[in-house]
């Protein structure tokens, strides 16, 4: 299994959005997210950078 924990950046920090996602789609300015339960979430925000062998995902707000 791949699935990545995915953060967004915020001005303290990073900030954990969702664990074990395993989708990451477009949609309008920002991304669904969707974990390997089925749960789904809307961020406005793009990918800042990937860390695949960490199995960690970075966004960044627009």
């Amino acid at each position: 299994m791949c699935e990545q924990n995915v953060y967004l950046i915020e001005p303290d920090g990073e900030k954990l959005v969702m664990e074990s996602v395993d989708t990451v789609k477009p949609e309008g300015d920002g991304l669904v997210l969707t974990n390997i339960f089925g749960e789904q979430k809307f961020i406005d925000a793009g990918i800042h950078s990937l860390y695949l062998n960490d199995s960690r995902v970075v966004l960044k707000a627009h």
